[in-house]
């Protein structure tokens, strides 16, 4: 049993680095094209600790927030894909 569970991790551990990998030669071909960056607006709030424990939300604005198009986040930026989902930041 021990074996197959250790079998398993090791195919996993191999696909996650092939499909990583894989996203980034995909990446490496949209930079030469231009086509590899893009930027989604997003909502930005500022939370201020009050008195008593309480806090205050104060609206900073929308901005473009730079992202990568692929599935992994490459060069410090957030996957397209992710950032679409979460277009609210709090700082």
């Amino acid at each position: 049993m021990k074996r197959i569970i250790v079998r398993v991790m090791i195919y996993l551990a191999a696909s996650g680095a092939i499909l990583y990998a894989g996203d980034w030669g995909v990446l490496q071909a949209r930079k030469t094209r231009g086509t590899a960056f893009s930027s989604v607006q997003v909502d930005q709030f500022l939370a201020s600790p009050l008195k008593n424990n309480k806090e205050e939300y104060d609206y900073m604005g929308t901005v473009a927030q730079p992202c990568v198009k692929s599935i992994f986040p490459h060069d410090s930026d957030v996957p397209c894909w992710w950032l679409q989902r979460h277009t609210t930041q709090w700082e």
